[in-house]
């Protein structure tokens, strides 16, 4: 992303719509719409959360998702992490940690093999009186969980780009596709982070630099409305979620002059030309 690129007014309406929708569940991925609902946080919950100093969610990830190989630079992979997050847990009783597991391990006909669930049972820890584990197929609002935060902590999840977006503070345990710019606190070792996470915890307050929250904006919007490209017209949900196939569709629809992605491709193949949207002509930057 151009470090020059700055959302206009327009643009920032645009991801705002898009976050609305978001923040209430409405989205869906490879045609699985994962909240047909969304949970609110109970009065079991809140009255619970009224007897520690603070909350912390914890956001995990998928080991099977294609960005985990990128990730895995300062823990060997999620589940090291996980395993100094429960020490982490340990070691502050008077706060109350939320364990929040992805809504993707539960995919149907993709469940994942190695589940954080199994790693929860593996090591005896909802038995911790200031844990509460959210399986993947609970439909509990995070962002309720983020705005009744301290500060968050990810593994390598969107949700952490968009805990900052909302200005909570992100501790972010592994490379992600926004680490790149100034988003969230993303420590370089281990020890870096325990320590981290241990400051965060004692602190009254946790600043936020104002470039994370600007940062993050600018990296969602560019993500979501450049870098990504659309075949609405060429595929359809299938009956089984998670997966897509090909609509019915004249030849002429893959050529460039009717399809903007296709035009992308296109000028990126045969001319050099970068492969983005234009969001305002629907056309190559």
């Amino acid at each position: 992303m151009p470090g020059s690129f700055e959302l206009s007014e327009d643009q920032n309406a645009r991801l705002d719509a898009y976050l609305s929708q978001r923040f209430q569940g409405q989205f869906s991925m490879a045609g699985v719409k994962f909240w047909p609902e969304m949970k609110k946080l109970d009065q079991a919950f809140l009255q619970k959360a009224t007897t520690f100093r603070q909350v912390v969610p914890i956001f995990t990830n998928v080991i099977f998702d294609t960005s985990q190989p990128h990730s895995n630079v300062v823990f060997t992979q999620m589940f090291a992490w996980l395993d100094m997050v429960l020490e982490i847990i340990r070691a502050h009783p008077e706060t109350l940690f939320v364990l929040r597991a992805h809504p993707d391990e539960a995919r149907p006909g993709k469940v994942s093999q190695e589940s954080v669930s199994q790693w929860v049972a593996h090591n005896h820890i909802e038995t911790l009186p200031n844990l509460i584990f959210v399986d993947s197929f609970e439909p509990l609002s995070s962002y309720e969980l983020i705005h009744r935060s301290k500060f968050v902590m990810v593994y390598n999840s969107t949700i952490g780009l968009e805990a900052s977006i909302l200005g909570f503070p992100v501790l972010c345990a592994g490379r992600a596709r926004y680490t790149q710019l100034p988003t969230v606190f993303f420590p370089a070792t281990q020890q870096e982070f325990r320590q981290l996470a241990d400051t965060f915890l004692a602190a009254t307050d946790i600043p936020v630099p104002p470039e994370f929250r600007w940062n993050s904006r600018r990296f969602l919007y560019y993500q979501l409305f450049y870098s990504s490209l659309p075949f609405s017209d060429f595929i359809q949900p299938e009956p089984m979620q998670g997966f897509v196939s090909l609509r019915n569709f004249a030849l002429g629809k893959l050529t460039p002059e009717y399809s903007p992605s296709v035009r992308v491709l296109v000028n990126g193949i045969l001319n050099g030309k970068p492969f983005l949207l234009n969001d305002d002509t629907g056309g190559t930057l």
